[in-house]
């Protein structure tokens, strides 16, 4: 990124606290994530972990499925600010309820608390994204993106090195023989996750408040049960092609994504012979490592101007390290390679972010982004079932990562040449 467009983009008004409070917001989602995924991973194996880790990620998708449309609504009734204001301080009861949760070994209820945090997450989605724009206007897209893309990554990984080493602390010298047992001795855990989103919603209360909030907007429950709003809202992606084929691009990438994380650790297992959490969710971490380099490249150039031609860079990069995978046997050669997916990954996604909030129209930009994250999150939700079923037919978590590069592959050619025809239009 050019120091120039780098300075002018940190030195907007209001840009770093609101850096901050994405930063925290994606710990605090992360955090318990990382929690019940390794308590997974420490009681089950293969086909077994597979299945509940794709539900642990299905639980944090579903709320972006069935609340795309309120979100979206909320998003462009009220301002943004005053939206994720609300949302962190939500947060704050949802974390002191998983610690009870913990401290009383009650494992399912602490499960489902998964879901309760992503329906925060949902609504909080589309005001982050849309509060991008507000503060750097169309100038500062593409490098704005990079930050946040940046920011929310290097959270992700602060998140999982945090709560996985205080993961692997609390069980020193203790003995567990299941869920609840083991999640009572990693209960402290839950304290931090609290006061993390105390400080979010303190970080979200200096905020400035924007004008885009409307008085006159009303939303029709009606309509939306019966499905007439998200039938509108949809088409509203469609209406502009560019839009619509970066979507998609979009949702291809998350949904490959999310079939990797949820076998890879899996695999790991087996080949690594591993069952410290602290290697395999680090070799993850590689992939947000990669994204934040990525993403920062993807960012660099003129004021304004969007690198649409690293989009096949990215795809076929990313095609390429999935086939290798698969034939790898180390800790560092898993580590180079899924640095290098991240690295891909970024260079695919920043470009296609960009580009969905410049073409959307302002006073839609908030149901656009909720219907961005809705079409990726039923992509992801579609990958983790078909991973779940995969489980429970007892294929093997390498046999599904060997179809990964493949589906990749097709995708990546499908939607390339679609957006290709729909610039041209």
């Amino acid at each position: 990124m050019k120091p120039s467009n780098l300075l002018s983009t940190v030195k907007l008004p209001g840009f770093m606290s609101f850096i901050a409070v994405a930063f925290i917001n994606a710990m605090v989602d992360l955090g318990h994530k990382i929690i019940i995924q390794n308590t997974i991973f420490k009681i089950y194996d293969d086909q077994s972990q597979v299945a509940l880790t794709a539900v642990v990620n299905g639980l944090i998708l579903l709320p972006f499925i069935f609340l795309f449309t309120p979100a979206g609504f909320l998003s462009d009734r009220f301002s943004k600010p005053f939206i994720m204001k609300v949302s962190a301080f939500s947060a704050i009861i949802i974390t002191l309820l998983i610690t009870l949760a913990y401290y009383r070994g009650w494992f399912i209820f602490a499960f489902s608390m998964t879901l309760i945090l992503a329906i925060q997450s949902a609504i909080y989605s589309p005001a982050k994204y849309g509060y991008i724009r507000e503060l750097g206007g169309d100038d500062h897209l593409s490098p704005a993106n990079g930050f946040i893309q940046a920011t929310t990554i290097v959270a992700i990984l602060t998140g999982i090195i945090v709560f996985t080493v205080l993961f692997e602390w609390l069980l020193i010298d203790q003995t567990f023989h299941d869920e609840a047992s083991l999640i009572k001795h990693i209960a402290p855990a839950g304290w931090l996750l609290v006061i993390l989103s105390v400080i979010e919603w303190r970080l979200a209360c200096r905020l400035s408040e924007s004008s885009s909030s409307t008085d006159t907007a009303e939303f029709s429950w009606k309509d939306y049960i019966k499905g007439h709003l998200l039938k509108t809202n949809v088409k509203q992606l469609k209406t502009n092609p560019v839009i619509w084929y970066s979507v998609l691009g979009l949702s291809f990438f998350w949904g490959i994504s999310q079939t990797f994380l949820a076998v890879f650790p899996a695999f790991a297992k087996i080949v690594l012979s591993e069952d410290n959490t602290m290697i395999i969710q680090g070799l993850l971490a590689c992939s947000g490592i990669g994204i934040v380099v990525g993403s920062l490249l993807a960012g660099t150039g003129k004021k304004g101007h969007i690198k649409t031609s690293l989009i096949p860079v990215g795809a076929i990069g990313m095609s390429i390290i999935l086939f290798i995978i698969p034939a790898l046997n180390t800790v560092s050669e898993f580590a180079a390679a899924i640095f290098g997916f991240g690295l891909f990954g970024g260079l695919f996604i920043i470009p296609l972010n960009a580009l969905i909030q410049l073409h959307s129209p302002e006073q839609y930009l908030g149901t656009i982004l909720a219907g961005n994250n809705w079409i990726q999150n039923i992509v992801m939700t579609a990958c983790l079932i078909m991973t779940f079923i995969a489980a429970k037919a007892m294929l093997s978590s390498k046999l599904i990562l060997l179809f990964l590069p493949i589906i990749t592959t097709l995708l990546a050619c499908f939607v390339w040449q679609r957006s290709k025809q729909a610039q041209r239009t």
